[in-house]
């Protein structure tokens, strides 16, 4: 059975002009019980994450001004929302579902959050919509408890995944990877352990040529026993905040490339969907639900 983390917190308490795009949220899950990819069992929906589990990623200061609602005014300008104690428990629900993904992946070889792919938030920062960084602590979790050895990180948003690169730049057991528009936000880069920056308008032929390269020589070299997969879909020619050119089309043939090599080596992996911010809502779930129908044909 395919299992995805999904939780209807993840949409609701969002101010007015950010709704739009989490509509996602609930109509994926809609979408895929329609076509009868997933039965209502596969959506399970995530409790609270103990503070110890966020401390193994999160600077404790950090942690209590954000759960205590005392960050400042240029700290909550930087994460792009207004803070509130609903937020904050999305963030942390949005986290504990990829841990809980990541477990489920390890028994059946793959699974997905819903939501998820906080990858601007780094150790002891937000930005960009981002507060808690859902992978990497997923990433320590598994590390800690002896889940995972060496663990590759496949960020293949349009946006450099800087607070993950941040948080395990120390970490020689994490390998980060991100592909994405080198003259997009976030406009001031960490160092991932590969970066591959791309030219606005790069298109179909040229980014798949890129990544299979770039992830066959990275999974040779790195030997990774367990992968996150950051599945955005702001790549696409319709995105209002892309600046890159993928077709739908090309982006499925981009998620059929990571998942079909994870599944020929038997490397569990566990996806979270990232960003999506195309004015037609249509073109978004049918990007995203298109990772699920590569999933649905190459596992189940």
């Amino acid at each position: 059975m395919l299992f995805i983390a999904f939780d209807p917190i993840y949409a609701h308490p969002l101010p007015e002009g950010h709704r739009f795009p989490m509509l996602k949220y609930e109509l994926i899950p809609e979408q895929l019980l329609y076509e009868g990819l997933i039965k209502s069992e596969s959506l399970f929906s995530p409790e609270k994450l103990d503070e110890a589990i966020i401390l193994l990623t999160h600077e404790q200061n950090y942690w209590e001004r954000l759960r205590d609602l005392k960050l400042t005014d240029a700290e909550i300008r930087r994460s792009g929302f207004p803070l509130s104690a609903t937020l904050v428990e999305r963030e942390i629900r949005i986290a504990r579902g990829t841990i809980d993904a990541s477990i489920h992946a390890l028994e059946h070889g793959i699974a997905f959050n819903v939501a998820g792919g906080t990858h601007h938030a780094g150790s002891n920062w937000a930005e960009g919509f981002c507060l808690l960084n859902d992978q990497a602590i997923a990433a320590n979790y598994l590390l800690s408890n002896s889940l995972a050895d060496r663990i590759l990180i496949i960020d293949l948003d349009v946006h450099q995944g800087n607070g993950t690169a941040e948080i395990f730049s120390k970490e020689e057991r994490v390998f980060t990877f991100s592909m994405h528009a080198e003259k997009n936000f976030p406009f001031r880069k960490e160092q991932s352990d590969l970066d591959i920056g791309l030219l606005d308008g790069t298109s179909d032929a040229e980014y798949l040529k890129l990544l299979s390269e770039n992830l066959k020589f990275v999974i040779e070299s790195f030997k990774p026993d367990f992968i996150f997969y950051l599945a955005g879909v702001d790549v696409l020619a319709t995105d209002k905040l892309g600046k890159l050119n993928l077709s739908i089309a090309g982006c499925k043939q981009r998620d059929e490339l990571v998942l079909r090599s994870c599944r020929n080596l038997g490397l569990p992996i566990q996806i979270s969907l990232g960003g999506g911010y195309s004015p037609k809502i249509s073109d978004i779930v049918e990007a995203h639900c298109n990772t699920f129908r590569i999933a649905h044909n190459l596992y189940f």
